[in-house]
């Protein structure tokens, strides 16, 4: 990855040797920091070293696009195998430009790289980070935390409908709950005295509403005189 720590960067673009950066010299540093007394070099870092590595690389990448012409700059990605990524880190550039990677150090690489990938969501949090006097994992995670406004759930329309298996729907009406049960026992009884289905009998009950609804059916009052 672009992020592996790069031993020296002398890149000779088009006759025109690259000008050693601050984070070639900071790559060079960790590189001779990192042999154990036999001379081996050790291949673990740790997260401030990766972190600062990710970002130096990031402003160094971000300088050298201003630098160079555009063909210096693709032949600089292509000898360098970088093509192709350099997009993420010229975004943590443009994000953290304000910061030091020294700043920055006490944040997880994966942090970086979400705030970097969704700048406009954590603006604010990335705002708040220039006000911290240290800026931790732990802060970071409070002011992400502080960010989330709970989503207020959506009231559910009532459906009626019902899926088969199929792929083909049905209506089911939902349970129907009264302290006289009138309108449960009225059903029972239809059912019962008239042979008829609880479908068949609400069938006729919603027409007989729909009709009235519409005007086709009006109700007479009985005259009690």
């Amino acid at each position: 990855m672009i992020a592996q720590v790069q031993t020296v960067i002398s890149s000779q673009v088009d006759s025109k040797v690259v000008k050693k950066s601050e984070f070639e010299q900071y790559a060079q540093e960790k590189a001779n920091a990192l042999k154990n007394a036999s001379g081996e070099e050790f291949s673990l870092l740790s997260l401030a070293d990766v972190t600062k590595t990710i970002l130096h690389h990031a402003f160094w990448l971000a300088e050298q696009k201003q630098k160079l012409s555009l063909r210096q700059y693709k032949q600089l990605l292509i000898e360098q195998g970088w093509k192709g990524e350099e997009k993420r880190y010229l975004k943590i550039a443009a994000v953290f430009g304000e910061f030091s990677p020294q700043d920055l150090a006490q944040i997880e690489p994966l942090t970086v790289y979400q705030l970097a990938n969704n700048s406009n969501k954590y603006k604010s949090v990335i705002d708040a980070l220039l006000d911290l006097r240290a800026i931790t994992q732990e802060a970071v995670r409070s002011l992400v935390k502080q960010k989330r406004t709970p989503k207020e759930p959506k009231p559910e329309k009532p459906s009626i409908w019902r899926r088969t298996k199929n792929g083909g729907r049905y209506c089911q009406i939902p349970a129907i709950h009264e302290e006289d049960e009138h309108t449960g026992v009225a059903l029972q009884s239809m059912i019962d005295t008239e042979g008829l289905s609880a479908q068949q009998i609400v069938a006729e009950a919603i027409a007989l509403r729909q009709a009235y609804k519409e005007g086709r059916l009006v109700v007479v009052e009985e005259d009690k005189n």
